[in-house]
């Protein structure tokens, strides 16, 4: 009677063992499967893009020293990434030339013009002759000839008038000229002095930046 009930439990123990052993295959293939936010199934991290050719610093005429033991390829990056946000953020472009200020044919044009448009005096000469008239009479009737003394005046009186004038004429020309020359020259260095205050304005943004980065620029 044993016996049997001991075959008996045997046979059930047979029976049941694949189903576990299916049982715990199925759970440990589940298990070891990644999910997939994981880690594992992330993309690999992009390349590190090359550090460019050229000091961004040195470009505008300074030199920044690491304070943080950054490699040189390292700065490169920071220097190019600081002259870029510095530039938009500013809009200033120092690869811009400067004002290269007035030539000499601009200058002497300018007067030229300028001389033409100065103010002229007109009749000299007939004030010139009317003033010589009445000295002359003057001189004449002393003379005994009142009339021919008009004359002779009236003609010297001309002449003077005349030439008072065209003295007049000329300094106003040349002190219109020589206005517009200085004029010239103050437009060239009011254009200088607004470049050069732009390019000090990037300078010390540029130093900001880098300065913020762990760098001494100078």
């Amino acid at each position: 009677m044993r016996q049997l009930k001991f075959q008996a439990r045997v046979g059930i123990f047979l029976l049941l063992l694949p189903a576990a052993a299916c049982r715990k295959s199925d759970s440990s293939t589940t298990g070891t499967a990644p999910a997939a936010n994981s880690p594992a199934a992330a993309q690999p991290a992009a390349p590190i893009a090359p550090p460019p050719s050229f000091s961004a610093a040195q470009k505008i005429g300074m030199f920044a020293y690491a304070k943080n033991n950054q490699s040189n390829d390292q700065q490169l990056r920071d220097e190019y990434d600081c002259y870029a946000t510095v530039q938009q953020q500013t809009g200033i472009n120092p690869d811009a030339p400067g004002p290269s200020g007035p030539s000499a044919a601009d200058v002497q044009a300018a007067q030229q013009q300028a001389a033409a448009n100065a103010p002229q005096a007109q009749g000299g000469r007939a004030r010139g002759a009317a003033r010589g008239a009445v000295g002359g009479a003057v001189v004449g009737g002393i003379a005994g000839d009142a009339g021919k003394g008009a004359a002779i005046g009236a003609t010297v009186g001309t002449v003077r008038g005349g030439r008072q004038q065209r003295q007049a004429n000329e300094a106003s020309k040349q002190q219109a000229a020589q206005s517009a020359g200085a004029q010239v020259q103050q437009q060239a260095n009011q254009a200088q002095a607004a470049y050069n205050q732009q390019i000090d304005t990037f300078k010390r943004a540029f130093s900001a930046c880098m300065d913020a980065r762990g760098y001494s620029v100078k």
